[in-house]
């Protein structure tokens, strides 16, 4: 199943910032290995925003949830998640 994801990061001012650079770093390799597994299909950032749109590819909301709970920077995240399913018009499948 395809889902689209908003995700707003919203890190407090005064976090630890030795403690948020390297949730930032954990976070940037979980993300590239979810990406080169085909989970995390696609990440576009949101110009101007800590935040991007993501296109994931998981079994079910379960799994979904589960993934997302994961990203190291989760507690500081706002998540907005829309199931997607094949258009009847679009020319392409995925």
């Amino acid at each position: 199943m395809l889902f689209l994801v908003h995700m707003q990061v919203n890190i407090p001012v005064d976090a630890d910032p030795v403690k948020i650079d390297q949730l930032k770093a954990d976070e940037k390799a979980f993300s590239q290995k979810l990406q080169h597994e085909g989970t995390w299909r696609h990440l576009w950032r949101v110009v101007g925003q800590y935040a991007n749109y993501s296109v994931f590819d998981a079994e079910s909301n379960d799994a979904l949830h589960t993934l997302l709970s994961a990203l190291p920077l989760y507690p500081y995240m706002v998540l907005t998640v829309t199931p997607l399913a094949q258009h009847p018009s679009a020319i392409a499948t995925h």
